[in-house]
């Protein structure tokens, strides 16, 4: 079984914990979300690491907008379908569950869309956060619905914008 190495960031939003093998990032998880740390002796600085660190500072800082890693997508066929489609959203902007089901050429395929958006493995590099309910209210984020809120604003133009949870 090929190792996995973990790697730790300090955000506004809390910690990230990182995960990659020796090619690609495997993960990009709010830490309590997840545990602790996996394996002490696994945790280790790379290239990639600090590659991930620096663009996630960048973002934090208003600094970038999109992400340039190497991902490695472990899902089914679906959930990487929706993966994909995620990425095609905009910095700043947001979409519904149902537009997403559509974009992916099936609007009844919603709740599949949903549940595939909820294993998202990258938070922030994979921008599920931006997906919003049909009425405009937040609905489901695995790493919190603050956090979603705080995205949103985050990336939102001299604006700060209250959303109200369903």
């Amino acid at each position: 079984m090929p190792a996995i190495f973990y790697n730790y960031l300090s955000s506004p939003l809390g910690i990230i914990e990182l995960s990659s093998n020796e090619n690609a990032l495997l993960s990009c998880q709010f830490f309590d979300k997840i545990g602790s740390v996996k394996n002490e002796s696994k945790t280790t600085d790379s290239d990639l690491f600090t590659n991930t660190k620096k663009q996630l500072t960048a973002y934090f800082n208003k600094e970038q907008q999109q992400f340039s890693l190497p991902l490695n997508f472990t899902g089914t066929e679906f959930q990487n379908k929706v993966w994909t489609e995620l990425l095609k959203i905009n910095f700043g902007k947001t979409i519904s569950y149902l537009q997403m089901a559509k974009n992916l050429g099936n609007p009844k395929c919603i709740r599949a869309a949903a549940s595939a958006n909820g294993k998202n493995p990258f938070a922030i590099i994979v921008p599920c956060h931006r997906v919003i309910g049909t009425n405009g209210l937040l609905t489901g984020y695995s790493g919190d619905l603050w956090r979603k809120e705080w995205l949103i604003n985050h990336e939102q133009k001299n604006k700060q914008v209250l959303l109200q949870y369903d």
